[in-house]
């Protein structure tokens, strides 16, 4: 059994330690630098390069020092998810995840559990942390894949994220009742006991605490992000002390840190970047902790990778798809949450510094995380591919059939314009066309809309925007005009596949995009940031030239964003449009 360097007594092997987790570092960054390179002039993910750094690594450093910076990057990593987490969302989350997440926990958790316990014969501890790799899904490799879809609040990306999430607090809790060197009711009571008080402690720092800390720092971001580090390390030490993972005091911390306004984004620009630094630790560290399988790890770890990569996401395809979103979404979601938890690494390493998880089983839960990992980041590129040949096939009539229950388009409609989205932007269009008395047809594939649409809409398609048949119900061919709201290049490029003769209107993030598109056959392009400060010009000039007073200004814009409160637009980071 391997223990923590530091509980291996006296000063001087406490020196010493310190001496070779330094060294340990030392070399996880050389040998990451040098992969990086090679993965940046191929423009490729970095993450699988982090894992090949690290299987060199892992010829020169000693597992006590990989595992002892394996748990401080998780820890750090879950931090900063603690730090992300937005409370104000917490009820959309939850009903987005909760029929597929639970779902999935409730088929694949029993299957793998069974499969250990009866195929492979381990015991019952064994067969838990063996099904709880087979459940978790990764936040760090996820997040990153989607990170462009997350950040435009498309509803593939929000799905993933709130599933993600759903994982992370359900790993927490395990972490939490799997820290007892015992499973007595007396320990595990009170490990759950000091959960609950480091998550009242973190949110009565983050009520009073934190907010006294701004004001005392007076505008300096440097004394709020030192605050901040302290805080991290207090709560890590408390987590030490209680006998609990450092995990469980890191993601305290950050809830605690969190902040709901501007003063936390100096923070936030602080730990995005060191945030990099713990990712490479974790994957190198990851990476290097992977040997050469025997015969019994390899087929366990096959066994692993096959529940993760397939019956994870066919489950979860199949409760997204019963929870009314169109089979595109559904199997992007499902295919983004098909890697093993960096959570279920904390645990497995739990477990092997407790004794408690045999060698074969630790093994081949590193293995299949690092497997699974890479293998995400690689079939990304052939998602659109396989879900065209494949998936679109098998479930074309059924999605037709759906589109047309969902769907209500005047059948002589024409010389109308289709919106595409019905975020902020799109409602602000229609506002636009009900005032010209323009006819037009609404397409989004959001059921989270569904209601609004419904109530507010004579006109509308609910259907995916890159698939075909929507764009049959929108009658596009009889349109005048097509307007994409949605920045995201594939929307924009389908919307320019459409066989049509009306004007096309797309968005997009970049004026380099924005010029593509243009070229690509787009009428007119909308880029926020030009817009934004061409705006902003207008409102200088109308105050300058005594156009408009400031009062009147200022009320106009408490209007604006009362009108996007109604509609449930403020909280969203983006105010983003949705697919």
């Amino acid at each position: 059994m391997i223990r923590p360097i530091a509980s291996v007594g006296g000063p001087a092997r406490e020196v010493m330690a310190m001496t070779d987790l330094i060294t340990a570092l030392a070399v996880v960054f050389v040998t990451a630098g040098v992969f990086l390179l090679i993965a940046n002039q191929f423009s490729l993910s970095p993450i699988p390069f982090y894992l090949l750094a690290g299987l060199v690594t892992g010829t020169i450093v000693a597992e006590p020092q990989l595992i002892e910076l394996a748990q401080w990057g998780i820890a750090f990593l879950v931090f900063t998810f603690g730090f992300r987490t937005d409370f104000s969302s917490v009820e959309s989350v939850l009903r987005d995840a909760e029929t597929a997440a639970v779902t999935q926990l409730l088929v694949v958790g029993p299957i793998a559990f069974g499969v250990a316990h009866l195929v492979f014969g381990f015991g019952l501890e064994n067969a838990v942390y063996f099904a709880i790799a087979a459940t978790l899904s990764s936040t760090i490799v996820g997040a990153r894949e989607l990170e462009q879809e997350i950040r435009s609040n498309l509803v593939h990306g929000r799905l993933a994220s709130s599933v993600h999430f759903f994982d992370d607090l359900l790993a927490i809790g395990l972490i939490v009742v799997l820290s007892a060197e015992q499973y007595t009711s007396t320990l595990v009571t009170s490990k759950i006991g000091y959960g609950v008080i480091f998550l009242l402690v973190a949110l009565l720092i983050y009520r009073h605490g934190f907010p006294l800390l701004v004001r005392l720092a007076g505008g300096s971001d440097e004394l709020v992000m030192m605050g901040s580090i302290s805080i991290l390390i207090g709560f890590i030490a408390g987590a030490e002390l209680a006998g609990v993972s450092i995990v469980v005091g890191a993601f305290a911390a950050g809830i605690a840190i969190r902040g709901d306004d501007v003063s936390a984004l100096g923070v936030q620009n602080g730990i995005a970047s060191i945030r990099d630094f713990f990712v490479a630790i974790f994957f190198v560290t990851l990476g290097a902790l992977v040997s050469i399988p025997s015969a019994s790890v390899l087929v366990v770890a096959l066994t692993l990778a096959v529940l993760v990569l397939v019956a994870n996401p066919l489950v979860l395809m199949l409760a997204f798809v019963y929870e009314g979103y169109d089979a595109r979404t559904a199997f992007l979601s499902s295919t983004s949450l098909n890697q093993i938890s960096e959570l279920s690494l904390v645990v497995a390493i739990q477990a092997l510094l407790l004794g408690s998880i045999s060698e074969t089983l630790f093994d081949a839960i590193i293995l299949a995380a690092a497997a699974t990992m890479i293998l995400t980041s690689v079939a990304r590129r052939y998602e659109e591919p396989v879900y065209r040949s494949l998936i679109e096939r098998l479930v074309a009539g059924r999605q037709t059939r759906k589109i047309d229950e969902r769907s209500a388009v005047d059948d002589d409609l024409e010389d109308h314009i289709v919106i595409v989205g019905y975020g902020r932007q799109g409602r602000r269009v229609v506002e636009t066309c009900e005032r010209l008395g323009r006819e037009y047809v609404v397409m989004d594939n959001d059921p989270v809309l569904w209601d609004d649409v419904r109530s507010e809409c004579h006109n509308y398609v609910f259907g995916d925007a890159l698939s075909t048949y929507p764009w049959t119900k929108a009658r596009v061919s009889e349109a005048s005009l097509v307007v994409s709201t949605v920045d995201h290049r594939p929307v924009s490029e389908a919307v320019l596949e459409v066989e049509t003769d009306a004007d096309v209107i797309l968005r997009s993030e970049t004026a380099a995009e924005a010029t593509a598109l243009l070229e690509q056959g787009a009428t007119y392009v909308s880029v926020p940031n030009v817009l934004a400060g061409d705006h902003l010009t207008e409102l200088v000039y109308a105050i300058g030239t005594n156009k408009t007073d400031t009062e009147t200004l200022k009320d106009d814009h408490l209007d604006y964003f009362d009108a996007l409160e109604r509609h449930g637009f403020a909280s969203r980071g983006r105010w983003g449009d949705t697919e």
